[in-house]
Parts: structure tokens; C-alpha cells; sequence
């Protein structure tokens, strides 16, 4: 498995110095999110501090912008980067898109399949002149005279597609260079849902397995007390708890109601080095690449700087 980070900073200065630390450690990508900051605008400090590790958004809202801005931005974190970003785009929520964004709601999966083509069209095509059309009920494009005079690293960018429900998932195996899991993700959750739900969209579009990316998404919180380090984790998966959305996520596990340290202890890695060592090993054979992060929810900055700290060193004993 490929193991990649998403990095914390209190500031911008400290993103990038944890990104370089990652990145010296052995993570192949380095990721931003997209709530607290901008993930395009955080995306390109990464891109000014780091030289081997690729970038990725983990995730990009994929409807809070026009599928042209969204493409001209991956092309210049792409030119920043010397060819190294990965646009990862996820639909958000109706609550999130209506009340804070106010954007329209509509079916996600069908608005996603037409936002991402129409942002590979124009990456393809913005730099020759032609006319850049598409129909559709959600994303139509109809840009015509115009061209970009920029020279690209790349032809095209890769887009991974985050999903935690079928349909989204299947869409990431339908049309996406990879797929992103959400935050929380057993490697039974990851088996039995999501891989069959991949296949899925994999076979509707006659594409072959390794031709796409699985990313399973780890909060891992490392502590010599195992129960310090329980006690992080619990802060993100009592969250999750609280969210209606997630209820069928949780009765899955058989967790519906269950203390959130008891989540924690299955939906995260969390305990000593060499425990969560052994519990990312349960990824083995499901997930081409893992995305580790830090505890941060509810979580004082010392804190999380001393969980980053461990987890960062984690990285370059597992990553070779």
C-alpha cells in the first residue's frame, strides 16, 4: 500500500512545514480538506513547499464551483506543482451546499458525473481554441472564443471521487482515476460496501481494477497509553455519531449508541505505535493506498501537534 498524509497547521507556515516533514518521511501524497481553508488555495502552499510528494484535495467541494474555475485552478496547482496535483472532488452534503454555499441542490451522482466532464474537457481542450460544449440537466458547457495561452505539464489531471453511499461509489469506479473513502473507514466497511459497490461501476464501464486508485481514509492517534490515544480518536467518531447521515454507517458496525471510545477503537487506529502499525495492516489486499491524519476534533493545538509529531514518525517507519 502507498501511504499518504493530510497534514494540520495552525497556520498556513505550519501546514507546509508538516507537509515537508511528511513528505521527508516517506508519504507519496500529501492532502488538504476543505473546510477550515480552502483546499485549492491551501493546495498551492503545499505546492511551493514540497518537491517529490504529489497534492492532492481530499476533498474539493465539486459544486461550490463552476467546473470552469474548478478546472482552471487544477491546471495552475498542476503548472505549480510541476505536474503533481491530483484533484479529488466530493459533493458535500444538501445542508452544506444550500445554507452556506447557497447552491443548488440536485441528485449528487448525476451532477458529478457531468461537473467532471466538463472540467476534463476543459483541461483537455482550453489550451486549443474549439469550442468547449456540453449538454446536460446539471453542468452544461458552452464556452466559445476562447482559449488559454498557458503551456500545461499534462494533458489531463487526475480526478478521484469521493463517496461514503452505492451511488457515488459506483460512480468513482465508473469514471474516476481514484476514489477517496470518508473519514471513517473499517477495512469491513471498505470489503463488504464500498470495494463491491467499485466493482460495480468498474464493470459498467468495462474497466479494469487497476486502473483505479482506492484510497481508504485513517484517523490515527499514537500515544504510549493506548487509552490517551482512544481518547483523541473518540472526539472524531462521537462527532460523526451526532449526524443523522450517518446513522447506517454506524448500526453496520453494530455501534449505534455505543460509547465513542468504543467507536474509535473500530473506526480509527488508534493505541500504541506498534498497535496501530498492526491495524493498518488490516488494510492489506483492500486499499491501494491509505490517507493517515491526525485527531483533530475538539482537540487543543498542542495536542494535535504532538499526535501529527508521533504519526509523521509512524510514516517513516511503515512507508519504503
Amino acid at each position: 500500500m502507498r501511504i499518504t498524509y493530510g497534514p494540520w497547521g495552525e497556520t498556513l507556515g505550519e501546514l507546509i512545514d508538516a507537509a515537508g516533514r511528511a513528505e521527508a518521511a516517506g508519504a507519496e501524497v500529501v492532502w488538504v480538506p476543505e473546510l477550515h481553508r480552502s483546499a485549492t488555495v491551501a493546495a498551492a502552499a503545499l505546492a511551493m513547499g514540497t518537491r517529490r510528494a504529489r497534492i492532492g484535495t481530499a476533498i474539493t467541494l465539486a459544486f461550490t464551483r463552476s467546473p470552469m474555475i474548478t478546472a482552471l485552478e487544477a491546471l495552475d496547482l498542476d503548472e505549480l506543482s510541476g505536474g503533481r496535483f491530483v484533484l479529488g472532488l466530493g459533493t458535500g452534503v444538501k445542508r452544506l451546499n444550500e445554507d452556506w454555499h447557497n447552491v443548488r441542490w440536485a441528485p449528487p451522482a448525476p451532477r458529478l458525473r457531468e461537473t467532471v466532464a466538463a472540467i476534463r474537457l476543459i483541461v483537455a481542450r482550453a489550451a486549443d481554441g474549439v469550442p468547449l460544449v456540453l449538454d446536460g440537466a446539471h453542468a452544461p458547457l458552452n464556452v466559445r472564443g476562447y482559449r488559454r495561452p498557458f503551456p500545461q505539464v499534462r494533458e489531463s489531471v487526475p480526478v478521484y471521487l469521493a463517496g461514503l453511499g452505492p451511488g457515488l461509489t459506483r460512480l468513482a469506479g465508473e469514471i474516476g482515476d481514484g476514489w477517496i473513502s470518508h473519514e471513517l473507514c473499517s477495512p469491513a466497511w471498505l470489503r463488504d460496501r464500498s470495494l463491491p459497490m467499485l466493482e460495480q461501476g468498474l464493470d459498467a464501464a468495462g474497466r479494469d481494477r487497476a486502473g483505479l486508485d482506492v484510497v481508504v481514509s485513517a484517523v490515527c492517534s499514537i500515544d504510549p497509553d493506548p487509552a490517551a490515544a482512544r481518547a483523541r480518536a473518540a472526539n472524531v467518531t462521537s462527532f460523526y455519531a451526532s449526524v443523522r447521515t450517518y446513522a447506517g454507517f454506524f448500526a453496520f458496525h453494530g455501534l449505534a449508541g455505543a460509547a465513542p471510545e468504543a467507536m474509535a477503537d473500530v473506526l480509527t487506529l488508534a493505541g500504541t505505535a506498534a498497535q496501530v502499525r498492526e491495524r493498518l495492516a488490516g488494510y492489506e489486499g483492500l486499499a491501494d493506498t491509505v490517507k493517515l491524519t491526525p485527531p483533530t476534533h475538539g482537540l487543543p493545538p498542542h495536542e494535535i501537534r504532538a499526535a501529527q509529531a508521533r504519526l509523521i514518525e509512524l510514516i517513516g517507519e511503515v512507508a519504503c
